[in-house]
């Protein structure tokens, strides 16, 4: 995918970018693959803490891993998938293992996968998100839902209905502390990584970590947003770090450990000193991309979506002097 640069404003860039991402290598990646309907599966949720429950994703694209923790007063679901079918099954989930009345929600970013099954939840409910989270929302999100439906009539039919995204309760700059009975939970905004509003959810005591899109087992990273950038990922990424997490749920791909945080840190790494060298001996953005992604995906060759590294190496491209 090749950017184009020009003197526009702000709304005009933006709608540039939704144009881009709509013929981007991710999205190609993804659309053959969506013979079912991506909605979250009921009765799979596994408990991996005390206070923490997941409902894997199954490697089903465009389903995420939905956390729910749980304690005496209140409960957080994380990233309750797409639509309001997604939402309702993991709403059934959660009635299941709550304890208290309170339910809050969480999302790691705007994407329509994490977010649009939010409608689902009863009115009480309380969205949490984080300012530049929202500002995605606002300038982004129903761009984003667009393309999804326009990626399978599956989709458009898991998304009918989708007319905006719900209001957040409360917003926050850059940290919320939630106390659920208990259970101390820590919602950070990092980023921009993956998007301008990468939220990450931490569970003290449990050493839970719910890290979005910024560290994936065994999936390459994704740039999404036109702030997506590899300096703050790599920065995000030291901040995980610090909490030395014992688990990490990634929005996408199996339950790992703190191992993936370096892991990612390294992978990116070595993709800024390989543009960094290709742009050194003239070679375009184009020309990197697809150089480096034939390379990265020879170097991690149990690693899926190797096209995301096309549009990764262009990110880092626009970044590099």
């Amino acid at each position: 995918m090749r950017f184009i640069y020009l003197k526009i404003d702000s709304a005009a860039r933006i709608a540039l970018f939704a144009a881009c991402a709509l013929a981007s290598p991710l999205l190609q990646a993804q659309a053959p693959v969506h013979r079912q309907a991506p909605v979250v599966k009921e009765g799979t949720t596994v408990k991996v803490s005390e206070h923490v429950y997941v409902i894997p994703d199954e490697k089903v694209p465009m389903v995420p891993n939905v956390g729910i923790i749980v304690g005496d007063k209140a409960t957080l679901v994380v990233d309750p998938g797409m639509g309001l079918r997604s939402g309702q099954a993991v709403l059934r989930e959660v009635q299941k293992v709550r304890k208290g009345m309170d339910i809050y929600i969480a999302n790691t970013h705007f994407h329509s996968e994490h977010t649009t099954g939010d409608t689902a939840f009863p009115p009480d409910a309380k969205v949490i998100r984080a300012a530049a989270q929202q500002q995605d929302v606002e300038e982004l999100a129903m761009q984003h839902v667009a393309r999804f439906r326009g990626v399978s009539p599956a989709i458009a039919e898991v998304l009918q209905g989708i007319t905006s995204y719900r209001a957040p309760t409360e917003i926050f700059e850059s940290e919320k502390r939630l106390d659920l009975g208990g259970v101390q939970v820590r919602l950070m905004r990092l980023g921009p990584g993956h998007t301008r509003g990468d939220t990450v959810v931490y569970v003290e005591g449990d050493g839970v970590l719910f890290s979005g899109d910024l560290a994936m087992k065994q999936l390459f990273p994704a740039f999404a947003t036109p702030q997506s950038s590899s300096r703050s990922w790599l920065t995000s990424l030291d901040q995980l770090d610090a909490l030395k997490p014992r688990t990490v749920v990634g929005a996408h791909y199996p339950i790992t450990d703190a191992s993936i945080i370096s892991e990612y840190r390294t992978l990116l790494n070595a993709l800024q000193a390989r543009v960094a060298e290709l742009k050194r001996e003239g070679k375009s953005s184009d020309e990197s991309g697809e150089l480096l992604r034939s390379e990265f995906r020879s170097k991690y060759p149990d690693w899926d979506q190797p096209l995301r590294i096309h549009s990764a190496a262009t990110a880092i491209y626009r970044e590099l002097p």
